[in-house]
């Protein structure tokens, strides 16, 4: 397709009903009386009212407050060199939220942190020990940072059920779209480190799709992503957050979409979730993802089983 001009709109298939509904309402309602903050409403997801709404809801939380000290091209969150420090009662919230949502599967992830001296993996291992305390039952991914391997440890001593850490774009866009202390070697040791320190674990990443790559630069995206061992993987369009954001390059097809999931199945992933609103956390792979959890059988055996 080619590529949009100023103003261009978004084609039918970006187009969602606007959120809703009394499931909506409730789990907003609870974000805001625990303080805590939601992913889904800071990078503006597509996919909020859907996921938020009806028996099995899906909410991924933002944890270590709502500034990121990265500032990429691509992303609606806040930035600040200087945020404030951690609520020490975080971890409890979060883990009294998950029990009170009664959810099967929960995303926790977290801005980024480098003002902290262990990036906040202290803090999200707590944020994990306290939904195994709670909500014994629920199977747990963090979307973590581009952590190095000693504070990776910290984290992965609390055993979340999958590590996911996003490569955003492909090699060659790397430095023109994620902040300057981004790389791709660096996103992929994070996530060859995750499979080092939790072999019987699941690792999981995400590619945004409609930022100028070719289509070859995509499969070589994927093959280096299953060359890590990567587990899941996620691929969905890019939609520009502000005119101060990385502008759309290409609206992608969704026969695309398809094809590379084709691929990607074709290369190894245990699943791949591909389609214009595809998000790393959609819900669309979650209840996959949970069965393949509880099917191995996970450390934490004291769980409920589906």
């Amino acid at each position: 397709m080619a590529e949009p001009g100023p103003g261009a709109r978004k084609p039918a298939w970006l187009k969602v009903p606007l959120p809703g509904g009394e499931g909506f309402s409730r789990l907003k309602s609870l974000a805001r009386d625990l303080g805590l903050h939601t992913v889904c409403e800071e990078a503006r997801c597509p996919n909020m009212g859907e996921c938020w709404a009806g028996a099995h809801p899906t909410m991924t939380l933002m944890v270590l407050g709502d500034e990121c000290t990265r500032l990429c091209r691509f992303c609606a969150v806040k930035t600040s060199m200087r945020p404030p420090a951690p609520d020490p009662a975080e971890p409890r919230k979060v883990g009294a939220a998950v029990a009170a949502m009664a959810v099967g599967y929960v995303v926790i992830t977290s801005v980024d942190r480098d003002d902290l001296e262990d990036g906040g993996a202290g803090h999200y291992a707590a944020c994990v020990r306290e939904v195994r305390r709670q909500s014994p039952a629920t199977v747990i991914e963090t979307l973590v940072p581009d952590y190095d391997e000693r504070n990776l440890a910290l984290l992965m001593a609390a055993g979340p059920d999958v590590l996911a850490h996003n490569v955003e774009v492909v090699p060659r866009l790397q430095r023109k779209i994620r902040d300057p202390r981004c790389s791709y070697e660096r996103s992929l040791e994070t996530l060859r480190a995750a499979r080092r320190l939790a072999p019987g674990g699941f690792t999981k990443s995400s590619l945004m799709l409609g930022l100028g790559e070719t289509h070859a630069e995509v499969i070589e995206a994927m093959q280096l992503l299953r060359a890590a061992e990567v587990d899941f993987l996620t691929l969905g369009q890019y939609l520009r957050p502000s005119e101060n954001h990385a502008p759309v390059r290409e609206y992608v097809e969704p026969a695309r979409f398809a094809e590379l999931q084709v691929t990607g199945e074709k290369m190894g992933f245990r699943y791949v979730a591909s389609g214009p609103l595809v998000r790393s956390s959609y819900k669309a792979g979650e209840f996959f993802f949970e069965r393949m959890v509880r099917e191995r059988g996970a450390p934490n055996d004291e769980r409920g089983r589906t």
